[in-house]
């Protein structure tokens, strides 16, 4: 029998990990600094930390880009710190990952091969798709039901999937996400006031304006440099300007969700305007998403309570149930034996 069973949610800027030895989910960015460009200097929230703020001597790298591994070496490294990092961490554990549905099988084996490979000496790897793990973490009964539509706002992809009897009906991988709303906030201010702020800055403030309310005078000032005297300073930025800055992106994943809505069979699509809209991941905490979707869409749309770690809890549905685990699946199955 493993010692422990763990559940991976591998994001582009989060890892969101489930213990089940200690029934706990904890989270950790997903980021690596490498000194000199071969020694690693730091992993996790102390890389993430020295962000935009190192010498030259000293890069930050996200391992993961657009939702999919592009460094599998720093990546392998990164979780197994992590894993090891005060959390009793040991040998011949199970995992269960949530992964991206609308990736190649070849990127999907990736996730695989980064535990299976690794000194972890995993016992068991099984792979749950992400949208199923978030119709868990929903509370849905994603093998009965007759539609849902969920939304996965996250770090740099937005995942759209239409899930009925247990099974994708639709699915499509968006690679626009939290990063480009917040280089769409730095563009604009740029633009308008030569003034150049940093990604955390435009998180901020992405985050503290609710940018999807009836216009107002409402701003907040913004640390930053002024590119004109070229001292660092600090400016007021209104709510207008951020969200003209989020309108383009933002639009560009409701058109995408309409037209998936658009291709759906209509017995189902009946059902999603039933159950409504889900929207979870990180960014789906920006306030009045779900509101400004659902005036667009015309359907019932809900945030799920913690959206960043929705997918992370389903994975703790699926090891915890043996009834879910039929849900998980194994890259050795028969069927991807043409990749081994």
């Amino acid at each position: 029998m493993a010692r422990n069973t763990y559940g991976l949610d591998l994001g582009s800027y989060d890892i969101k990990v489930y213990d089940k030895k200690q029934d706990t989910i904890w989270k950790e960015k997903s980021v690596i600094a490498i000194e000199d460009r071969r020694e690693i200097f730091a992993v996790g929230d102390d890389a993430y930390s020295m962000y935009e703020k190192t010498p030259p001597s000293i890069e930050v790298l996200f391992p993961m880009k657009k939702g999919v591994i592009s460094r599998f070496n720093y990546m392998q490294f990164l979780l197994q710190n992590l894993l090891k990092r005060g959390r009793q961490f040991a040998n011949g554990s199970e995992y269960v990952i949530a992964v991206p549905t609308d990736v190649s099988e070849v990127q999907k084996k990736a996730f695989f091969d980064l535990v299976i490979h690794s000194t972890a000496r995993a016992k068991e790897v099984n792979i749950v798709e992400r949208s199923i793990a978030d119709a868990l973490g929903l509370n849905i009964d994603a093998r009965n039901t007759k539609g849902v539509f969920i939304a996965n706002f996250g770090g740099e992809t937005t995942e759209l999937s239409v899930i009925a009897g247990g099974g994708l009906v639709l699915n499509r991988l968006m690679t626009i996400g939290g990063v480009d709303f917040d280089q769409a906030i730095i563009n604009l201010i740029r633009h308008n006031h030569d003034f150049l702020i940093g990604s955390h800055t435009a998180e901020q403030l992405r985050q503290r304006f609710d940018v999807f309310m009836a216009d107002s005078d409402a701003a907040l000032m913004a640390a930053g440099r002024d590119l004109i005297t070229g001292l660092p300073m600090q400016k007021p930025i209104s709510v207008n300007l951020v969200r003209a800055a989020i309108r383009d992106p933002i639009m560009e994943c409701v058109h995408a969700m309409q037209s998936l809505l658009d291709r759906t069979p209509p017995e189902v699509r009946k059902a999603i305007y039933e159950n409504g809209i889900f929207l979870t991941g990180g960014v789906a905490n920006t306030n009045g998403l779900d509101a400004y979707i659902e005036k667009h869409l015309k359907i019932k749309t809900r945030t799920a309570v913690n959206p960043d770690i929705c997918a992370v809890s389903g994975l703790k549905r699926v090891i915890l149930s043996k009834d879910l685990r039929q849900l998980a699946f194994s890259m050795l199955d028969d069927k991807y034996r043409w990749m081994r």
